[in-house]
């Protein structure tokens, strides 16, 4: 029954349409719930307030005002992307919220699901199977409305066309990302593959140049300077506010210690660039895909404000590492579940309230197995042998 069952999970269309769906649901259970207070005695906002911050960043840009201010009686929180995400937007904001958030859902599910299936190295079983392994987290994002999978997708996609060596869709994946949040810009080290590396940067460069002026056509040049400023000015202000799902949260939750987020973070690069000095390796595909895979956790790991909603990034990173290889060893698949339980279940009801308020929130215990299976891929990464992937 279990096989019956799998093979007909591995149908071409199964997997999309099990994304839509929980789109779809995920954006009818956000208006369906009505509103929520982020503190106690504040003001109420919507379930999928997300979405409101990202429409209403539309109008304060053709509004000509500050992005990255407070709007207290509009939404709760900041917006904290570029001013060309917020021109993105306006293909939404027009919309009924019904509407747009669910197209705004459906967008990201499909992206991911499309930069999932067109990897490279994967038979399509275990494509389907690494779906399958991000739904949850997926789920969360979409209950969030957030652009964690949207991003997703476009580095798997960037990864796709730089071995395809369609070095035009592959910057602009990755300018893409970096033009949403700005850690895209972890995923250029994939470019140290790939011959040509001076039409990367030439393409790299003129996406980079279009994102940053697309926003022209709306306002004028000294406002989007302006914004730009008020961008930086918030981010360096948002480094310094929290720890996070991630290495430095869970030194504080282990150690009782307050690490230097730039001596981790170094640390982190540090760690990050040492596989890539196996350069015999370079052509070793299943050693790209783990480079892949690195990027996709480190960019959540060391993300100093990663939150539950981000890890549909730090997974497909985890799935990467765990489906690419040939023969996997059951030490492997037991990280896999570690990482499937802990990282994706322990935040549902599946666990009860008080150990998830008591213990695995304060322990961050969710970001663990993807730091474990990331220092694992390091290991690997530098002291494996040379060997081709067999697809």
């Amino acid at each position: 029954m279990a096989t019956k069952a799998l093979t007909w999970l591995q149908k071409p269309w199964i997997l999309p349409l099990i994304y839509v769906l929980l789109a779809i649901l995920a954006s009818v259970q956000a208006l369906a719930l009505g509103e929520k207070q982020f503190l106690p005695d504040g003001p109420f906002y919507s379930h999928y307030n997300n979405y409101v911050i990202f429409k209403q960043s539309w109008f304060h840009l053709i509004e000509g005002k500050d992005l990255f201010i407070l709007y207290p009686s509009e939404h709760w929180d900041l917006y904290k992307y570029s001013p060309t995400f917020a021109q993105f937007f306006g293909l939404f904001a027009y919309l009924p919220d019904l509407l747009g958030l669910a197209l705004w859902n459906v967008l990201n599910a499909l992206v991911l699901w499309w930069g999932i299936v067109r990897l490279p190295g994967l038979k399509l079983g275990n494509a389907t199977k690494l779906g399958l392994f991000v739904a949850i987290e997926l789920m969360t994002s979409l209950q969030n409305a957030q652009s964690n999978a949207l991003l997703a997708g476009l580095l798997l996609l960037a990864f796709t066309a730089l071995e395809e060596r369609k070095y035009t869709w592959a910057m602009f994946c990755i300018m893409g990302t970096v033009f949403i949040k700005i850690f895209g810009v972890v995923a250029l080290a994939l470019c140290l593959f790939y011959p040509q590396k001076w039409k990367m940067a030439l393409w790299g460069l003129l996406w980079a140049l279009v994102f940053f002026v697309l926003p022209l056509v709306l306002i004028s040049w000294d406002q989007l300077i302006f914004l730009y400023q008020s961008w930086g000015r918030l981010l360096q202000d948002d480094h310094t506010a929290s720890y996070g799902f991630s290495v430095m949260g869970s030194l504080h939750a282990w150690l009782g210690i307050e690490p230097s987020k730039m001596l981790v973070l170094g640390t982190g690069v540090v760690l990050f660039c040492v596989p890539l000095l196996r350069i015999d390796r370079y052509s070793d595909l299943q050693f790209r895909l783990l480079l892949l895979a690195s990027v996709l956790i480190w960019v959540i790991i060391f993300n100093h404000k990663a939150e539950s909603a981000t890890f549909v990034v730090a997974m497909c990173g985890a799935g990467i590492w765990y489906f690419c290889r040939e023969k996997p060893e059951k030490w492997a698949l037991v990280l896999l579940i570690l990482a499937f339980v802990f990282t994706s279940l322990s935040p549902t009801d599946l666990f009860p309230k008080p150990i998830r308020k008591n213990y695995l929130e304060p322990l961050m215990v969710k970001a663990l197995p993807c730091i474990l299976i990331w220092a694992v891929l390091i290991v690997e990464m530098t002291l494996g042998s040379v060997k081709q992937l067999r697809t």
